[in-house]
């Protein structure tokens, strides 16, 4: 398995994920799903964040994370999947709010994001249990708890 992640921080925190990160919680999302795989994670400013939500989405605020799928021309053989668009101040003041530590957060933000690269969604509710299921049994895997229980 060959997994790729060009990271771009386009803000300035010591508290981020490095690249290796990154690739582990990738590949943790990626795992008997691809076997190989190219994405960008971008970490961004709420401004940028709250831009791109606006101007992709309609939503004027900053959000967590954003996917953005690349569609490979037909007959062309890409590994490329897409880039994910992280909101750093955003995943943070989440964290602090529900009382998680900060990269499990990051964790399941990406793993989050990288489902919906492939494909996942949680538009209804049979998807969206479907999918946080998914993201249950990765963050598992990589020995972080349930990120839907209610902590205090």
């Amino acid at each position: 398995m060959s997994y790729f992640v060009d990271r771009q921080c386009q803000i300035e925190d010591h508290n981020l994920p490095s690249e290796e990160q990154l690739t582990q919680w990738v590949a943790a999302a990626l795992h008997g799903r691809l076997d190989e795989a190219e994405l960008s994670v971008r970490i961004v400013s709420p401004e940028e964040s709250r831009e791109l939500n606006h101007q992709y989405r309609g939503k004027d605020s900053s959000t967590n994370v954003l996917s953005f799928p690349f569609e490979v021309p037909e007959g062309i053989e890409l590994s490329l999947l897409g880039d994910l668009v992280v909101c750093a101040e955003v995943v943070a003041r989440e964290a602090d709010e529900q009382n998680k530590p900060l990269f499990n957060h990051w964790c399941h933000m990406v793993v989050h994001g990288v489902l919906h690269l492939l494909g996942f969604d949680h538009i209804n509710s049979d998807e969206a249990e479907e999918m946080e299921q998914l993201e249950r049994e990765i963050l598992a895997s990589l020995n972080i708890p349930d990120p839907y229980l209610l902590t205090e």
